[in-house]
């Protein structure tokens, strides 16, 4: 009941992504699938094109802590260069490095609206309501700091800014 219905948030997430991977998509259409639909190319070497720039992408985008993870886990040597690092290794740990950020800014977020909990919760007991649910006053002045600080452009700016 404190979140923005799924539908807004699938939505955004949607556009954002289109947003923020657009450049990428560009990149290996022009490199990858454009030459080998016109037969300029072979399939293997459409299908490193086509694949090599979505993995740079995510190798920028992952920390090295855990993409060493996975190449322990696989047995791998650290390799030379990241054309030696196979997809299956990256894209897991892309993956968790991803969730790792999630849920640090889902901890960033969190916290101011803990303390405003918390205060109401706390100005209710010492006025003795105990029976009204902190949740109905708190609300709004969720609402209104989020509005105050410039929630959404915050947010969307910083996720945003965070990609390389």
């Amino acid at each position: 009941q404190q979140v923005p219905p799924t539908q807004l948030l699938v939505m955004l997430a949607l556009i954002l992504t289109i947003f923020v991977m657009e450049p990428v998509a560009t990149k290996a259409y022009d490199e990858g699938i454009k030459p080998y639909s016109e037969n300029l190319i072979s399939y293997d070497e459409a299908f490193e094109k086509t694949t090599d720039p979505f993995k740079n992408f995510m190798v920028r985008n992952t920390r090295e802590k855990d993409l060493a993870l996975f190449l322990r886990i696989r047995h791998m040597q650290n390799p030379q260069s990241i054309k030696e690092v196979p997809l299956t290794i990256v894209i897991p740990a892309f993956v968790i490095s991803e969730l790792k950020t999630a849920f640090e800014i889902g901890f960033l977020l969190f916290l101011p609206f803990l303390v405003i909990d918390m205060v109401v919760a706390s100005i209710l007991m010492s006025m003795g309501m105990m029976m009204l649910p902190p949740v109905m006053i708190s609300m709004p002045f969720k609402i209104l700091v989020f509005i105050m600080v410039d929630g959404w452009n915050l947010l969307i700016g910083n996720l945003i800014a965070s990609v390389k």
